[in-house]
C-alpha cells in the first residue's frame, strides 16, 4: 500500500525546506536568504534575551553578528514539527548549535528553541522563535550573560 502524503505531510516537508534555507542563508551570512523565510513582523528572543520585533530590526542584529563575528554559524535541527491545518500554523521544536570564534578562541554554544509557522499564501513562514541556551563550550564568553 502506497502512503499518500496528507496536507500534514506536504507542509512538515515545505517547513523543513525553508528551515534547511535558513540556515544555508545564515552559513552564506546572505541577510536576504534569511530574511526570505520571516513574516513581516517576525518575532526573534535569541539566546541572550534579547528581543527583535520585525525583519529589519532582526536583520540588523544578525548583520552586527556576522560583523563582529565573520565565522559565525548557527544551525537549528527540528526535531518536532507539528501542523494544524485548519488554521494553517505549525510548531517546530529542536536544538541549535552556534560556533563562531571569540578574542581567547573557538566558542561553541547549544540549545533548545521552538519556532512557530504560518502558512501566508501557500508559503511557510516563521513568526516567532525563542533559543534557549543549555551549554557553552569555549573561553570567557561562556563564563558570564552577554
Amino acid at each position: 500500500m502506497s502512503h499518500i502524503p496528507s496536507s500534514s505531510d506536504a507542509a512538515e516537508n515545505l517547513i523543513r525546506a525553508a528551515r534547511a534555507r535558513s540556515n544555508g542563508a545564515i552559513a552564506a551570512h546572505d541577510l536576504d536568504g534569511v530574511a526570505r523565510e520571516w513574516m513581516d513582523d517576525v518575532h526573534v528572543v535569541s539566546s541572550t534575551g534579547a528581543c527583535g520585533n520585525g525583519i529589519a530590526a532582526n536583520r540588523q542584529f544578525l548583520a552586527r553578528q556576522f560583523e563582529r563575528r565573520p565565522d559565525t554559524k548557527y544551525v537549528r535541527t527540528p526535531m518536532q514539527l507539528r501542523v494544524f491545518a485548519p488554521w494553517q500554523v505549525a510548531s517546530e521544536r529542536g536544538e541549535w548549535v552556534a560556533t563562531w570564534t571569540e578574542p581567547d578562541g573557538p566558542l561553541r554554544l547549544t540549545g533548545t528553541y521552538e519556532a512557530q509557522w504560518r502558512c501566508i499564501e501557500g508559503r511557510w513562514l516563521i513568526q516567532g522563535e525563542l533559543f534557549v541556551p543549555v551549554q557553552c563550550e569555549g573561553g570567557a564568553y561562556c563564563q558570564r550573560h552577554p
